[in-house]
């Protein structure tokens, strides 16, 4: 199943943004399908837009994601300024997207910012951002309500928010919608443990110090508490050095905080070592299993990025260069993974930049209808 929701792009451009991320990514992927005759053919189908994905579900028309599930997640204070409540009003989302989408250099100069060619305020993204938040619980909910043989399978082509922290945005992500989705369906009983498995290029940081922030308040369990009702156990396979591990971001981080804090599973690979990347997913998934002390979550999330691709255009990705066809073999290990253990699983597309990115994530999905 596909969640595909034209509305969600976020052309960057239009806020004066210009970094090289493509609005065409998830439209090229639906058109690739299209073409290639699989796009309808199980696991393929249906394709729903958010209205349609809420109607199949028989809930609200209204959106699903509230300010009560921001907050769930995200300080209070962090979550009011990007309401745009408090003293500085306004400049306090503006201050916060600038910091997330890091448009302003060091000297207070813009950087890869350009406000004169905005056609949209910069501030109108937060409820652009918020509706992908409801595009990454919908992906979960549609996985979890497939009643066939063959495990839920939902891939949304949005989503993957995995740099942003407890009472701050990072890496072009101010809110976590993994955590915000994956938090509310265990508050709605939905699930009890959920994975998060991150293969995007840069680790998954925010997910680590929101995660170990929920365990040290008493929602998720102690460290090794995989029974716990409320548990969400963590898989990021990244780059080794570059950001947000780069010398510099390390320096100005508080200890305690992102991107210091571990996951649960973490796997580093060393530039030049893409041969060793699958061996060492492999690897990975059954250290994350006997973290999890061989208990079978309910829900499996995929943070999908196709930034490791070496066509990647983000100079920050550079570190990782995987060729098409290891891409498409890290993708089907998981899915076979998952299919075999009878796993739900919702697949979130993430980071990826450039007019390629839509590749890794449009050829994996094209295997799907072999069976």
């Amino acid at each position: 199943m596909i969640l595909y929701d034209p509305d969600l792009i976020q052309t960057y451009t239009d806020y004066g943004i210009m970094l090289p991320i493509s609005p065409s990514r998830a439209p090229r992927i639906i058109d690739f399908l299209t073409h290639a005759g699989v796009l309808g053919i199980d696991p393929l189908k249906p394709v729903f837009d958010c209205p349609g994905a809420r109607r199949f579900l028989g809930a609200s028309p209204e959106p699903l994601i509230n300010r009560k599930d921001l907050e769930r997640v995200h300080q209070k204070e962090f979550i009011a300024r990007l309401y745009q409540e408090g003293p500085e009003g306004s400049q306090g989302l503006l201050k916060a997207l600038l910091h997330t989408y890091e448009l302003i250099d060091s000297q207070g100069r813009p950087h890869r910012y350009e406000p004169d060619r905005a056609v949209k305020p910069l501030v109108a993204l937060f409820h652009l951002t918020v509706a992908q938040v409801e595009g990454t619980y919908l992906a979960c909910r549609l996985a979890l309500k497939q009643e066939d043989p063959k495990p839920g399978f939902c891939y949304y082509l949005g989503g993957g928010m995995h740099h942003a922290r407890y009472d701050q945005g990072a890496g072009f992500c101010l809110i976590h919608d993994i955590m915000i989705a994956a938090r509310k369906l265990q508050a709605e009983n939905q699930v009890q443990r959920i994975w998060i498995i991150d293969l995007d290029a840069h680790k998954g940081c925010g997910t680590a110090e929101l995660v170990h922030f929920s365990r040290i308040r008493g929602e998720l369990g102690g460290n090794n508490d995989a029974a716990t009702a409320l548990a969400i156990s963590t898989l990021s396979i990244h780059m080794a050095k570059g950001w947000p591990l780069d010398a510099e971001t390390l320096q100005a981080a508080s200890p305690g905080r992102a991107p210091w804090i571990q996951g649960d599973v973490e796997i580093g690979i060393e530039a030049g070592a893409e041969d060793t990347y699958v061996p060492e997913l492999q690897k990975g998934l059954v250290l994350l299993e006997k973290h999890s002390q061989n208990l079978q979550p309910d829900l499996v999330i995929v943070v999908d990025g196709s930034d490791p691709y070496e066509h990647d255009e983000l100079p920050s990705s550079s570190l990782l260069k995987l060729r098409l066809d290891c891409c498409i073999e890290r993708d089907q290990l998981i899915y076979q993974y998952l299919r075999e253990r009878g796993i739900p699983s919702a697949w979130i597309m993430a980071g990826g930049y450039g007019e390629r990115a839509w590749e890794p994530n449009g050829y994996f999905l094209r295997t799907l209808s072999d069976g």
